[in-house]
């Protein structure tokens, strides 16, 4: 199997350190409520490294949010929407709905990116994990 490169490894929510293993149980928008794994599957990496490591995400979460409002704003202007008073309540209803659609997206996210680009000292190594089953 080919080595995923950082990138892949980050689209497809896959371990920081080993790149093989999945960071979550389920799909994004499954009926199942998507988890985290508190161990990586592959390397068995705790993917928690410290209590309380997740909240960070909030952050990370809150922007990819204010992103998405805007978009949505600029996106449903461009597409024939007046910015008006009386539309109001569209634009309201458009970017609620945006972001609920995309919750999931920046749940799963967020985290990703605190675990991929925001985590000093947590980096890619080669091999990690391939001898760790065998004990």
């Amino acid at each position: 199997m080919a080595e995923l490169s950082s990138f892949q490894a980050f689209i497809q929510c896959k371990c920081p350190r080993c790149r093989k293993g999945e960071i979550f149980t389920g799909s994004a928008y499954s009926y199942k409520l998507q988890k985290t794994n508190i161990y990586c599957p592959h390397c068995n990496l705790k993917f928690e490294r410290e209590p309380g490591f997740f909240y960070v995400a909030m952050f990370v979460s809150y922007a990819m949010n204010v992103a998405e409002i805007i978009s949505i704003g600029v996106a449903s202007y461009v597409l024939g929407l007046p910015l008006i008073y009386e539309n109001l309540w569209y634009y309201v209803g458009i970017i609620l709905f945006g972001v609920l659609l995309c919750s999931p997206i920046n749940y799963r996210y967020s985290r990703v990116v605190l675990l991929h680009y925001l985590t000093p000292g947590l980096h890619y190594v080669p091999g990690s994990g391939d001898l760790v089953k065998e004990v």
